[in-house]
C-alpha cells in the first residue's frame, strides 16, 4: 500500500465534509480517497478491489455524484462533500438498503457497498428511473456473484417506495 501518509514536505491540510461532519486532516495530497477511508478512518464499509476504477467496489458519493475513491485523490476532495456507506446508513438501515435485503441484491456482499452508493446516485437525481438509466447507473459496479437479478429488483423497489407517500 505504497500511499500512506506522506513526510511534511508533501503533507497539506484536507478540509472536506464526511458524512456529514466537517473533517480536516494532513495527508499528501495526491493520496488516495480510498486509503484515507479505509486505513486512516477505518471506515472499511468502502472496498478495496480492482484500484483502477473498474469494478465500483469503493463508490462514494461526492457532492452527490457516484465515484470511484480509488481513482479520487485528497486534493480532489478539498471542500467537497463526501459520503460512504456507513454515511448512508447513519440515521438506520436505509431504504435502499432494505430493498437489496428483501430482493436479495447481494451474494457474498463485497459490491454492495458500491452498489447501494451508485443506486442512491441515481434515485436522488432521478426518483423514476427506467431499465436504460438504470443499467447506466450500475454499469460502473461489477458483482461477480449475484446475475443482478436481485440487484435490479432492489433497485425497482426502492424507486418504488420512494415515490410512495409517507
Amino acid at each position: 500500500m505504497g500511499d500512506k501518509a506522506a513526510d511534511a514536505s508533501t503533507a497539506y491540510k484536507l478540509s472536506c465534509t464526511l458524512n456529514g461532519k466537517e473533517t480536516e486532516m494532513e495527508t499528501a495530497p495526491a493520496r488516495k480517497l480510498l486509503s484515507i477511508l479505509r486505513d486512516d478512518l477505518e471506515l472499511t464499509g468502502t472496498k478495496r478491489s480492482c484500484e483502477i476504477g473498474r469494478c465500483g467496489a469503493c463508490m462514494v458519493l461526492i457532492d452527490g455524484k457516484a465515484v470511484n475513491s480509488c481513482l479520487t485523490m485528497a486534493y480532489q476532495c478539498e471542500g467537497k462533500s463526501i459520503d460512504t456507506v456507513e454515511g448512508v446508513s447513519a440515521g438506520g438501515i436505509d431504504p435502499i438498503q432494505q430493498a437489496f435485503l428483501e430482493e436479495g441484491g447481494f451474494q457474498c456482499g463485497y459490491c454492495t457497498p458500491g452498489m447501494i452508493i451508485s443506486v442512491k446516485a441515481l434515485l436522488d437525481g432521478n426518483p423514476e428511473p427506467n431499465d436504460d438509466e438504470i443499467a447506466e447507473a450500475l454499469s460502473g459496479n461489477i458483482c461477480r456473484c449475484t446475475g443482478y437479478g436481485g440487484i435490479w429488483r432492489a433497485v425497482r423497489l426502492a424507486a418504488e417506495r420512494r415515490r410512495q407517500p409517507s
